[in-house]
């Protein structure tokens, strides 16, 4: 049985979602310390470094997800490499669909963290301006980190 392979660049898919994920834990981080004053912990203190570094491995995840669905619905694992303006259309949208019920939830589900006064909120939904921007802009730029890797 043949490997499944990214047939734009013949690397092996389980390569191409590894440098995927490890570029967007690497990118993710700096954004989720930077943002962490914005937030505080259920305890009510500072949000550690190493906390940061989880949330960073779950927008791996997240940047993950919006290859495998580009990948499904356009049919072209290698996508990334010439993503077209449907591409960057679809990665922020895909972002924002996910973060912000996935931010919502952690902070008015289960309450894991809460927002101190200074993180700006968007109206309607009340979830901050910090991880949905992270989310709008950080995966177009992660792929094209990725999609320079390939070659």
């Amino acid at each position: 049985m043949s490997r499944l392979r990214d047939a734009a660049s013949e690397t092996p898919l389980a390569t191409t979602g590894a440098r995927i994920f490890m570029a967007a834990v690497l990118l993710n981080y700096p954004w989720e310390r930077a943002q962490s004053s914005l937030y505080v912990a259920r305890e009510g203190t500072a949000i550690p470094w190493w906390q940061c570094f989880a949330m960073s491995l779950g927008d791996g995840l997240l940047v993950l997800v919006i290859f495998w669905i580009r990948w499904i619905w356009f049919g072209q694992p290698g996508w990334f490499q010439h993503p077209g303006l449907r591409g960057y259309v679809l990665m922020p949208v895909t972002g924002l669909v996910m973060i912000i019920p996935l931010e919502w939830i952690m902070i008015y589900g289960v309450e894991w963290w809460s927002y101190t006064a200074q993180m700006p909120l968007i109206p309607g939904v009340a979830v901050g301006v910090s991880p949905v921007a992270q989310m709008l802009l950080l995966p177009p730029l992660i792929l094209r980190v990725v999609a320079m890797w390939h070659r």
